[in-house]
């Protein structure tokens, strides 16, 4: 998934539009800090992924709502798509919460595979083009990381 940086851009500029990489400057600053965090977590380490600062002004509003309170489950915690519509005062939308997790532009800093299906079952994962029963692997794959086991539909 991603696996080279040419991937990872392509993907970038897919998601955001035009970017451009440089190799200085506050972007490097905000790299910086994020590595620890995010090698952190491939480890299958607690992280404190809070502490890496970003911008999400370019997302619509009800994007924004939704991974600020994603952004606030600890490691090892889960919630329900349709607990994070309550949470955001939109009690029917779970299904636009999925919407808003799908368009999630940094889903290892917003851990959006914390957010489940109702029954219990893993639900959903997003992710570039590609087969569903991966992005759930994946899914399945982090939260395992975190020490939370959860079964797919039917499995």
């Amino acid at each position: 998934w991603l696996s080279t940086e040419d991937a990872f851009l392509a993907d970038l500029r897919r998601r955001l539009g035009p970017i451009e990489v440089t190799s200085g400057g506050p972007a490097r600053d905000h790299l910086h800090a994020a590595i620890p965090v995010i090698e952190a977590a491939f480890a299958g380490h607690r992280t404190d992924a809070n502490r890496i600062a970003f911008d999400l002004d370019d997302r619509p509003a009800f994007d924004r709502r939704v991974l600020r309170v994603v952004r606030r489950l600890a490691w090892g915690e889960t919630a329900s798509y349709s607990e994070i519509a309550r949470q955001i005062g939109a009690p029917r939308a779970a299904r636009a919460v999925g919407g808003a997790l799908g368009r999630n532009p940094i889903a290892l800093v917003i851990p959006c595979h914390r957010v489940i299906a109702a029954d219990g079952t893993l639900g959903g994962y997003g992710g570039p083009e590609g087969d569903r029963d991966a992005h759930l692997d994946r899914k399945q794959s982090l939260l395992l990381r975190e020490g939370v086991i959860v079964a797919r539909r039917g499995g």
